[in-house]
């Protein structure tokens, strides 16, 4: 249980208090706060009570109880105007009436921040749920690197998509059909042949690439972002893509199954662009086989990684 729900569990018994000694006892309540009891005062006393018990309730027995710590701030704000108003009257005893209202006030804070903490978590578990259901509809990752080379070279080599299949791992061509459509040929799962047609929808020359599938049976969308590394260590490139696998559910069990996660796959695909844009070409030892299908891992201690 998070601290907004036990101050809101809190609240509610703070309710459930206030509203028996109002209803209750509503002559002796009024004194008490510091009001002169009347046929008036009495009736507000008793609403008083009504609405902490009510509030109480909803405190007390829902799971996410939101909406009844807002009703309690709208009540402290309209407690704190009647407070000040008693002021003005002449039958009221003043440091008892400022007691209650500096009472009310500091109510008043908890109220608020309780409050606007369930909200906010509130807020987070739709933005959750969202994400899980873009989660079961495909797959978003994000990866960066830093590549030492200017930022308008770095752009001009990406956007010259012939270059692609140098660096994807399994991107077996991209060729041209005009200025912002291509034709992709990639190895799938199980060595399948995967092809698609894809158009840039942003470019805004070294700064931004966007795209998006237009057929086919995979369906991806990205960006690429070009901007000044700090320190003037070239340019940091970052990559965002959509990935949709092909035949749904059970495509997307296959898919994982048989090929790299996503996320590591984008990574290790922007590592190999950093050496291509460095060196001229993917680095290898001279134990690694060769071919452009060969993924590459960071170098591991002895022992690790087996």
């Amino acid at each position: 249980m998070g601290m907004e729900h036990r101050l809101a569990r809190a609240l509610g018994l703070l309710s459930v208090g206030l509203g028996i000694a109002a209803l209750a006892a509503p002559r002796a309540f009024a004194a008490t706060i510091g009001v002169k009891p009347n046929e008036r005062r009495e009736r507000i006393a008793r609403a008083f009570g009504a609405r902490e018990l009510v509030q109480s309730a909803g405190l007390l027995t829902r799971q996410r109880p939101t909406g009844f710590v807002w009703s309690r701030v709208v009540g402290d704000l309209v407690d704190l105007t009647l407070l000040g108003r008693a002021f003005t009257a002449k039958d009221v005893d003043r440091d008892r009436l400022r007691r209650t209202f500096n009472a009310v006030l500091g109510t008043t804070g908890v109220d608020l921040y309780t409050a606007v903490r369930m909200t906010a978590g509130a807020g987070q578990r739709r933005a959750m749920r969202k994400r899980e259901a873009e989660g079961r509809r495909g797959v978003t990752v994000t990866n960066a690197v830093t590549v030492d080379k200017p930022r308008e070279e770095v752009y001009r080599f990406w956007r010259d998509f012939k270059n692609l299949p140098r660096f994807m791992v399994n991107v077996e061509d991209v060729a041209a059909m005009g200025e912002r459509r291509t034709h992709w040929k990639v190895r799938g799962p199980l060595g399948r042949t995967v092809e698609w047609d894809a158009e840039v929808v942003e470019d805004r020359p070294n700064e931004l690439l966007a795209w998006r599938t237009t057929g086919g049976a995979v369906g991806n969308a990205g960006t690429v972002r070009f901007e000044p590394a700090p320190g003037d260590r070239g340019t940091e490139v970052t990559v965002e893509l959509e990935y949709r696998p092909p035949g749904g559910p059970v495509g997307a069990t296959v898919a994982k199954l048989f090929s790299p996660v996503p996320s590591e796959l984008n990574a290790e695909n922007l590592r190999r662009f950093k050496q291509v844009m460095e060196t001229g070409e993917v680095v290898r030892s001279d134990a690694t086989m060769a071919g452009p299908s060969i993924r590459q891992r960071p170098a591991q201690p002895p022992g690790e990684g087996r």
